[in-house]
């Protein structure tokens, strides 16, 4: 476990001044059916979007908190990235979307009968955001709400 003193002064103020918000109770929900039935939906938070779309940018105020439709048809090669961060290694992801993006993946799950189906669209917000508020007030709830909207029984997190 790496320890705070080993990070650049720049990067131990901001995990120690991350805002952590507290929930009083938490937003689980048990799952109605067997994954085998489910509609799935991927949420990555690497900056991803398809080529031609608005590129993420880094905003005075804390990050850019929107948010990028990615229709599940889209090519994997047709997904880039704009994620900004002077901690994120980008290599990997060059190499294979998967890394952060598994969508072949999860073809392969719903070939082999494990998860029912997957939804149309995926959706890709930008990690390292020094104000989350924007996430949690408007854009998170517009996807959550959009997620339902489409059906999505689970939906899969990839955190950057």
């Amino acid at each position: 476990m790496p320890k705070l003193e080993i990070l650049s002064e720049q990067q131990r103020e901001m995990l120690l001044n991350w805002p952590s918000p507290e929930n009083e109770d938490f937003p689980w929900t048990t799952m109605s059916k067997p994954l085998s039935e489910c509609k799935v939906a991927l949420v990555t938070t690497a900056g991803l979007h398809v080529r031609g779309d608005k590129p993420f940018t880094t905003a005075k105020d804390g990050g850019d908190a929107s948010f990028r439709v990615i229709p599940r048809l889209t090519d994997p090669a047709d997904i880039v990235q704009s994620h900004t961060s002077i901690g994120f290694d980008r290599t990997s992801i060059y190499k294979d979307i998967n890394i952060t993006f598994p969508i072949d993946r999860l073809h392969e799950l719903v070939a082999l009968g494990k998860i029912g189906s997957l939804s149309d669209n995926y959706y890709s917000f930008m990690g390292a955001l020094r104000n989350p508020a924007g996430l949690t007030g408007q854009y998170g709830p517009e996807v959550a709400n959009k997620l339902m909207g489409e059906g999505a029984d689970v939906v899969l997190l990839i955190p950057t």
